[in-house]
């Protein structure tokens, strides 16, 4: 079976990779120990926590780390009424880290998320990958056989159109995880001793028109180009739902992606999954999504954004209104989820006026 890799095993990078233009956004109800073993790829980049439950719990943040820690006293401080689209008692409580930043570039990862190996034993920098992938473009339009023609060793097949071979912008680089697999609990149930072991040495572009169930836990995106949209939606404390927050900002980035032009990749880096949640709990959190997404990936997959929609605040204000005219008759919930997008967006208007250089929301 696999196993993570040691602190001693991780060797720092001879350079940091956008060192000043990435911020690694963690939420956390806990001590941030985990810290330790990432240390060698971390220690040069910004940290921004977001803490999750009680905001009255001190967590505590290994020495080292330029960081800056939001609590709910915080969210509701900086953003007022406005608070409410930001989950509370769930790990969607992320994206207030990414409204805030105000860095390019956005790398997200759990408290349980390990440092992988390779099969050489090597120990894996996964923000490293992550920036490789962002930095090189995406190929939507035509799928390569050879995956991602822009990485070493690799280029366009035979038969690749010569027009298409420029490619677009990557807006979102999509990591895998080795040990614990990301299921969902009815597979948690009949599997609960499943590890992933498989190793794949490979990227790809998600094709257009093609939707995927986004991870939150192992994920890196350019804030500038789809930032607006990686909303994580209303989960957790007074929702029906939970544990679909990374997947309804995947349905949504990847519709607006697809309308825009950007490229979504998935595949390396892999992260070392550490804990399995209880897979009773999720079915609690889960089960309404389970039923819910047969009516909520057709809407998605149908979902068209009209020609005027050439900004992502724009698209994604579109998609809510949709979102409130067609899903609202599967559950009350999805009218509600509506608001709280359009909410969101102002509020990220607000902390983020257009062209504006403005410091992060909190003073260290």
């Amino acid at each position: 079976m696999a196993e993570p890799a040691t602190a001693t095993e991780a060797a720092a990078p001879a350079v940091a990779l956008l060192k000043d233009e990435l911020d690694i956004v963690i939420p956390t109800i806990r001590n941030l120990d985990f810290l330790e073993m990432w240390r060698p790829f971390f220690q040069p980049y910004h940290l921004i926590i977001v803490q999750d439950g009680d905001p009255t719990k001190t967590i505590r943040v290994p020495e080292g780390f330029d960081y800056e820690l939001y609590n709910r006293n915080d969210i509701n401080r900086i953003l007022g009424p406005k608070a409410s689209c930001i989950s509370f008692k769930d790990s969607a409580c992320r994206c207030f880290g990414y409204m805030v930043s105000k860095k390019k570039y956005i790398y997200t990862i759990d408290d349980d998320c390990f440092v992988a190996k390779d099969p050489s034993g090597k120990a894996i920098n996964a923000l490293e990958q992550h920036i490789k992938n962002l930095l090189s473009p995406s190929t939507p339009f035509f799928f390569n056989t050879l995956y991602d023609p822009f990485r070493e060793g690799a280029d366009f097949v035979r038969g690749y159109p010569f027009s298409l071979r420029e490619g677009v912008s990557t807006a979102v680089s999509h990591g895998l995880w080795l040990n614990i697999p990301d299921y969902d609990a009815p597979t948690q149930l009949v599997k609960p001793l499943e590890r992933n072991t498989r190793y794949v040495d490979a990227v790809m572009t998600i094709p257009k028109g093609t939707l995927f169930p986004m991870c939150g836990m192992n994920l890196a995106f350019d804030r500038q180009l789809i930032g607006p949209a990686m909303y994580f939606g209303l989960m957790g404390d007074g929702q029906p739902i939970g544990r679909y927050d990374d997947m309804w900002a995947g349905w949504c980035i990847k519709v607006i992606c697809d309308h825009l032009g950007l490229g979504v990749k998935t595949g390396l880096p892999y992260i070392y999954h550490s804990k399995a949640s209880n897979p009773f709990v999720n079915l609690r959190k889960e089960y309404k999504g389970i039923y819910w997404q047969e009516e909520i990936i057709p809407f998605f997959q149908q979902a068209v954004l009209p020609k005027d929609c050439t900004s992502v605040q724009k698209c994604y204000i579109e998609l809510a209104k949709q979102v409130k005219e067609k899903l609202s008759k599967v559950d009350p919930y999805f009218d509600k989820l509506a608001d709280a997008m359009v909410t969101w967006i102002e509020a990220w208007d607000e902390l983020n006026p257009a062209g504006a250089a403005v410091p992060n929301g909190k003073a260290k």
